[in-house]
């Protein structure tokens, strides 16, 4: 179905209903370049333990992209500030659970109505700051903000990141926006300035953090530095090592898959919903 931003543009999004009453509602905040068809297990999942559920498409992508991306306007703001406030109203049972992807968890607090949020599960998010990135990917990082990004947005008027095979197809301003926060040691405060560190210091819901030792993406401090930028909502982190539920690997997406139900899904997430 369809949830109208406060701009009149369209938003796709999906609800899974629990058999019974809801016991809350949880809403699924996406990845950067990740379409919400990739989290339909987990919320399927979800719906089955009591939650209203909701996953949806960040304007200008997966169901939520235009026909023509180039020339389409849009920033992560547009994303926090219309989307995402958008897809809190939609939800109208409590308790409000929002459970962070990556970008998901790095955004919450750029959403005007995040108060009505009662808890905050960020699932492998950082900062992005690709100099403290994981060595693994920060060549990789290095080559994409200086060497691929600039000459493609200018090419193609969008990020052509199919083509590529790099995150996805993201519109311009997107793009943009993503590439100043990752290149800035402060990520989205040092690029947008102390308005946005007031905004992150005014959350106030409780932040539980799930981060993995094998995340190619996220380091340990990419993820201690985007929380410690929450500086005045009690937070919990957990860092979880592949070995500890006897796994070979779980890595930046891994968490969503189905297999993990029994080893990540219900002794990790569920307790926090509870």
């Amino acid at each position: 179905m369809e949830i109208i931003a406060g701009d009149g543009l369209p938003i796709a999004a999906t609800f899974y209903h629990p058999p019974e009453k809801p016991t809350g509602a949880v809403l699924i905040v996406p990845a950067m370049g990740v379409s919400q068809d990739y989290y339909q297990p987990f919320a399927s999942w979800l719906s089955q333990q009591g939650y209203t559920v909701a996953t949806f498409d960040y304007r200008g992508t997966g169901l939520s992209r235009p026909r023509e991306l180039r020339g389409f306007r849009a920033d992560i703001f547009d994303w926090a500030r219309l989307d995402c406030a958008a897809m809190i109203d939609a939800l109208p049972h409590r308790p409000l659970y929002w459970i962070g992807h990556s970008l998901g968890g790095q955004i919450l607090a750029l959403v005007p109505n995040h108060r009505l949020v009662t808890k905050a599960v960020t699932v492998a998010t950082g900062s992005g700051y690709w100099r403290e990135n994981t060595p693994r990917i920060r060549p990789l990082a290095w080559w994409l903000w200086f060497v691929v990004t600039p000459p493609a947005l200018a090419l193609w008027g969008y990020f052509p990141g199919k083509t590529l095979r790099k995150v996805g197809d993201l519109p311009k301003g997107v793009m943009q926006q993503w590439r100043r926060w990752c290149l800035d040691p402060e990520y989205a405060i040092g690029a947008e300035g102390e308005a946005v560190r007031a905004e992150y210091a005014a959350v106030r819901s409780p932040i539980v953090s799930l981060s993995f030792s094998d995340d190619e993406m996220m380091s340990a401090r990419n993820t201690e530095s985007i929380h410690g930028f929450y500086a005045n909502a009690p937070r919990k982190m957990k860092r979880i090592a592949p070995r500890d539920i006897g796994a070979a690997r779980i890595g930046h997406f891994g968490f969503f898959r189905a297999a993990f139900e029994a080893s990540l899904w219900r002794p990790h997430l569920l307790p926090e919903l509870a």
